[in-house]
């Protein structure tokens, strides 16, 4: 059964939302390339493997994560997504970020995925530690998709 690029993303956001990482691979393509577009398309992840890698070094210090769905508008393969994500660190602090999410999905799936959200925000809400992780984290992700966007 093909899903519809509506059902891919929405399904995919509830994966994440649950911090799914082993899941994320049943709605992202093999070749699936993720950018945060405030860190630029030389800090990509492509791939589920790498993606649920990517997304670990934000989320996996949290104590929770949570997507809050908003509008989602579909053209064909193509989608945005207005939503945001409450973050709570193990050190008490909560923070809700506001996205834009553009998505590309064939056969059903996510091919492409771009984040849009203010990074100043997030450095500004986080916790020192957080922040700090951050110069430690894995990078073994890290995609340079400069020529491909």
């Amino acid at each position: 059964m093909t899903r519809s690029s509506e059902e891919a993303v929405r399904g995919l956001w509830q994966t994440l939302s649950a911090r799914d990482y082993d899941g994320i691979a049943d709605w992202v393509t093999d070749d699936c390339l993720y950018m945060d577009m405030p860190l630029g398309p030389a800090l990509s992840a492509r791939g589920p493997a790498d993606i649920a890698k990517r997304l670990r070094v934000g989320w996996g210090g949290l104590a929770a994560y949570e997507n809050h769905d908003g509008v989602l508008v579909a053209d064909g393969e193509h989608v945005m997504y207005e939503h945001s994500e409450t973050w709570t660190f193990s050190s008490g602090e909560v923070f809700t970020l506001p996205f834009a999410t553009v998505h590309r999905v064939r056969e059903g799936r996510v091919c492409l995925w771009k984040d849009y959200w203010d990074y100043g925000a997030i450095m500004n809400a986080a916790p020192a530690a957080w922040v700090e992780s951050l110069g430690t984290a894995d990078t073994s992700w890290v995609f340079d998709a400069t020529d491909l966007v």
